[in-house]
């Protein structure tokens, strides 16, 4: 499966929800997609289904692959603790995330390309896959000729929401990764618990 870049707005009324941010075709047809729309009774779904579709919302919301997702769950398996929650949070340590949640880039789909494009460094070293898994302590800045971009300065300036597990010097345009999230700071509804019993099955 190649990565998802068909209509977003779809997908979101798929599950339900704005799964890529504020959306307003989506809040003037928040029902599912089809001929039908609204009006089409659906099937009970199975419990595999549920956790499926829990499993795929998670998968499009943070723009992660089959093999990425199952690779990131067997190593929070083999880690101490919720499985669920420590999925979660090496899903927000990936560096597409991180610069997504520094407010770098407007969405993770940018975050993505900035990444791929070197315009990212981690501890003042150029690092250009999105996948990689910061390390508490570690430093994401923007590159110093890609600080005047005009889609990081846009972003940056109207960036407002900052997180608690996360420190942001505005003026160097960088950025701290204090510690992995706890679940409750993290603002995805994502039930994590259904992934894990999928992968479990």
């Amino acid at each position: 499966m190649a990565r998802y870049t068909g209509p977003k707005t779809k997908i979101a009324r798929k599950f339900g929800e704005p799964i890529y941010g504020a959306d307003k075709n989506y809040e003037r047809r928040n029902y599912p997609p089809g001929q039908h729309g609204a009006a089409k009774r659906r099937k009970k779904v199975s419990e595999y289904g549920v956790q499926l579709m829990e499993k795929q919302k998670a998968k499009y919301t943070y723009g992660i692959l089959e093999r990425q997702f199952r690779n990131l769950f067997e190593k929070a398996n083999k880690k101490k603790g919720i499985t669920g929650e420590i999925l979660l949070q090496l899903i927000e340590s990936r560096l597409d995330n991180l610069v997504y949640r520094f407010g770098i880039a407007p969405t993770r789909a940018a975050a993505r390309q900035l990444v791929s494009h070197r315009h990212i460094t981690v501890n003042g070293k150029v690092v250009n896959i999105p996948s990689y898994l910061v390390k508490v302590g570690d430093i994401v800045a923007v590159r110093e000729k890609s600080k005047s971009l005009e889609v990081v300065t846009n972003s940056v300036e109207g960036h407002t929401n900052r997180y608690p597990w996360l420190e942001w010097d505005s003026d160097k345009l960088c950025g701290k990764f204090m510690s992995y999230p706890n679940r409750e700071d993290i603002p995805e509804t994502i039930n994590e618990q259904l992934i894990v019993e999928l992968y479990s099955k």
